[in-house]
């Protein structure tokens, strides 16, 4: 007991949460804790052979065995607990020394902070540098472009409810399929009806006869399908005679739709007559360009004239009543230079007047009474977006179209927008009218006028959608995904009905009809036009050439027949028989005849 006694009296201090000494053992605790703390100072040099440190810390002890200082009787009370409990680490007193260093140090740098505060606070946001700026404003410029091209249209002025009751009372019943066909409320409802699958290739064109009953289609397999479309089956396929990618094939008008002319890569224009009992009784060819053969532009009431227009700059004038139907009307030229052509259309309301566009920015007008090679290179007149005249892009134009009267000439711009020019305007007269939105420049991309009186604008896109402008305002009001391939070419409007005819990389036929329940909301259209819009500043930074692989094939070529020529023939072979009356030009010829080997969709 008396042993017990003479022990430091400690009392727990649950108040305080730490251990304290009685007030008569005060002074002997301090000793003990300040001997202690010499004793780890000086076991510390010995490990760590630092005598300089060491003299620090012990002064350090010093310091808090003494009266206390700042740290007061807190310091004290710490020391004896630390002397108590860790006794025998003889390091303690050094590492706290450090930890509250470390706290002063981080008590410092947040002082520092606070005062910086106001500083930093006073110099404002940061400036965005001269990059971001610029995005920002393209950026915006974008967002009021795009909304510029979305906005909302007034409601139609035709409603279907009293057209339909006036209708039924005998008020002009032709009058109302008119209206009706040109409504925007039907064009706003057009969704796919059915696809028509026979082909195995990519579909190039499609063409409904004069009646509306069927539709032709041509592929890159070399045949040709004659549909009854309404009935989702075909009525005759064939092949086409063509050596390589089937362009074009349209139903000559007046023929009773038992001949249809063709075009194709292989530069060959064919004749394919039909027969009443569903065959094809033969296909001749009746011309021959020296390059490709993209478009054919028939008279809309000849059954045996048309005209041809090849990569070859060359148009022909073909009348199948003649012994040898083909005669060069003009070779199309630039000062000296010729300009390949991938389009030609004949004008409805003067069937003297055509237009063909190709590898340059120039629709150019020619009048068959009037070609004079020697003055201003036949040419009647020339159309061209003012922009464009002297741009350094390569614009080139894919397709163009007259509309239903002939006031009217559309022609769509190789990665381009599309352009409506008057007809009737002098010459070098600028266009009237601009559709933005789609993006034209993967494949030899048609356009087209959709409705009885030509009141839409329909094309299809690199994005594989289809989209379809009012012509008066130039407003987007439909927008469908016509191609799971990437990209619809071909756009065909029915006739007499509100229906629409599309292909593209995909190997079938797609029919649109106005049977959707509700207005389409063009859902998505605003992120396609944004990326469309990208896309194309992209490759307009590059300045490349979209049409060198022409080039290529063109060398590729050369050099095959090259190889073709120097092989040594077997003379146990007999000549090789023609199987196809050529009744083409004096400048054509059976070598030239021999296209290319068959390419899925020509890249432009």
């Amino acid at each position: 007991m008396g042993d017990r006694s003479g022990e430091l009296d400690l009392k727990p201090d649950f108040r305080n949460g730490s251990l304290t000494s009685s007030p008569e053992d005060t002074e002997e605790a301090r000793e003990t804790s300040s001997g202690i703390e010499v004793e780890a100072s000086d076991l510390s040099l010995s490990l760590t052979g630092d005598e300089q440190m060491a003299e620090e810390e012990e002064e350090a002890g010093r310091r808090g065995s003494g009266d206390g200082g700042r740290r007061g009787t807190e310091k004290e009370s710490s020391d004896e607990r630390d002397s108590d409990s860790l006794e025998d680490t003889g390091t303690y007193s050094i590492v706290d020394e450090d930890e509250e260093e470390d706290e002063e140090e981080d008590e410092s740098k947040m002082e520092d902070g606070r005062r910086e505060t106001p500083a930093r606070r006073r110099r404002g946001p940061k400036r965005p540098s001269e990059p971001e700026r610029d995005f920002s404003e393209e950026e915006a410029a974008l967002e009021r472009w795009v909304h510029s091209e979305v906005a909302a249209l007034p409601p139609p002025t035709w409603c279907a409810a009293p057209a339909l009751g006036g209708r039924e009372i005998g008020r002009d019943p032709r009058a109302f399929m008119y209206r009706a066909c040109g409504a925007r409320t039907f064009v706003e409802r057009l969704r796919l009806q059915h696809g028509l699958e026979r082909h195995t290739g990519c579909v190039n064109t499609l063409h409904f006869n004069r009646r509306g009953t069927w539709l032709a289609s041509g592929s890159d397999d070399l045949k040709v399908v004659i549909w009854d479309w309404a009935r989702r089956k075909p009525a005759l396929e064939f092949d086409s005679g063509h050596k390589s990618n089937v362009f074009q094939a349209k139903f000559l008008p007046n023929s009773g739709d038992s001949t249809l002319a063709m075009c194709a890569r292989d530069g060959q224009i064919r004749i394919a007559e039909l027969s009443a009992t569903e065959c094809c009784k033969s296909t001749k060819r009746v011309a021959q360009h020296k390059g490709s053969a993209h478009k054919l532009a028939l008279e809309p009431d000849s059954p045996c004239t048309f005209l041809s227009a090849g990569e070859d700059a060359v148009v022909f004038a073909i009348d199948l009543r003649q012994e040898r139907p083909a005669s060069k009307l003009i070779v199309t030229k630039e000062k000296d230079k010729k300009v390949g052509l991938y389009t030609i259309y004949m004008n409805p309301s003067d069937t003297h007047q055509f237009a063909v566009g190709g590898r340059d920015q120039f629709v150019r007008v020619y009048d068959q009474r009037k070609i004079n090679e020697n003055e201003n290179n036949g040419v009647l007149k020339k159309f061209c977006p003012h922009h464009l005249i002297n741009s350094e892009s390569k614009a080139n134009i894919t397709c163009l179209v007259y509309s239903h009267d002939g006031s009217d000439l559309l022609a769509s711009y190789n990665d381009e927008d599309i352009y409506l020019f008057n007809s009737s305007h002098s010459d070098g007269a600028d266009y009237v009218k601009r559709y933005k939105g789609h993006r034209n420049n993967a494949t030899v991309k048609g356009v087209n006028f959709y409705g009885p009186r030509s009141e839409f604008v329909v094309s299809g896109s690199d994005c594989g959608h289809i989209f379809l402008w009012e012509k008066s305002s130039c407003q987007i009001v439909q927008f469908m995904e016509g191609d799971k391939g990437g990209v619809v070419n071909c756009l065909e409007p029915h006739p007499h009905l509100p229906v629409l005819a599309t292909s593209g990389l995909d190997h079938d036929v797609k029919i649109w009809t106005p049977t959707s329940e509700a207005v389409n909301g063009l859902s998505g259209l605003t992120e396609v036009i944004k990326k469309n819009k990208r896309e194309r500043d992209e490759d307009c930074l590059r300045h490349t050439d979209l049409f060198d692989s022409h080039m290529l094939w063109f060398l590729m070529h050369h050099l095959r027949q090259r190889r073709h020529r120097q092989r040594p023939r077997d003379p146990a072979a007999g000549p090789e028989e023609e199987s196809e009356e050529s009744t083409s030009s004096s400048e054509s010829s059976d070598e030239e005849g021999e296209g290319p080997d068959r390419v899925q969709c020509m890249p432009s």
